[in-house]
């Protein structure tokens, strides 16, 4: 399922088999959907920390 939605790449060398992320694309995931949120809790974190501080 990892292979087919291109998020891991598998090399096989003979009775060896490699996989790789495919770090591209998960990094593109991250811009896209985890970012926009990731951003906002640490905002929120920072503010806690300066109201506890105060």
């Amino acid at each position: 399922m990892l292979e087919k939605a291109e998020l891991v790449i598998i090399k096989r060398e003979g009775r060896h088999r490699w996989n790789y992320l495919n770090v591209l694309l998960i990094k593109r995931i991250h811009d896209r959907w985890i970012s926009p949120h990731a951003t906002a809790a640490v905002d929120l974190l920072e503010r806690l920390k300066r109201d506890l501080e105060t």
